[in-house]
């Protein structure tokens, strides 16, 4: 808005926003009503898996674990075996074992299980050992699954070693 300055010339001044006003206080002398807030959030899907993940083994990994499983029978993986570790490793709360046939069938179930989890909402999950195809390993986080070739298996014994019950520790 231009306004005539001291020198008979024209300035121009900006509009700045000052502080807002207070609202007019009716006449009863109360205050106006505050709106209703929900104290209830929507729960996203990442934090429905974080919940779950933060749940034991029982409760939020036996999703994972048919899944997991799921995976592996719609691969054609053989001989599938599940070991709790719950109590026994803080490493994992499962190992699941899988046989393929091949280097190529070993490869191809672990990018497929990777790719399924990713597509469940689990994320990128970290795939070892594909190049070679003797022994790959995926980490779905809690559960860890180890696919071998049949010789392979037999070699690393991974069953036997944790089939092992863990000696009593005396009370102290």
């Amino acid at each position: 808005m231009p306004l005539l300055g001291r020198d008979g010339g024209y300035t121009l001044t900006r509009k700045t926003t000052g502080a807002k006003k207070a609202p007019a206080k009716s006449k009863t002398g109360s205050k106006p009503a505050a709106k209703k807030l929900s104290t209830k959030k929507p729960v996203s899907r990442k934090a429905a898996l974080k919940k779950a993940a933060n749940q034991p083994l029982y409760a939020a990994d036996r999703a994972l674990l048919e899944r997991i499983k799921a995976s592996l029978d719609d691969d054609k993986a053989e001989d599938v075996v599940t070991i709790e570790l719950e109590g026994r490793s803080s490493l994992a709360d499962a190992l699941i074992i899988a046989t393929g046939r091949s280097s190529r069938h070993v490869t191809s179930i672990a990018e497929h299980l990777a790719r399924r989890l990713k597509d469940a909402g689990y994320g990128t999950r970290p795939v070892n050992g594909a190049s070679q195809g003797d022994w790959v390993l995926v980490d779905a986080g809690d559960v860890i699954v180890h696919v071998f070739r049949a010789e392979v298996r037999d070699y690393y014994d991974l069953e036997g070693m944790w089939s092992v019950k863990e000696p009593r520790r005396a009370a102290g």
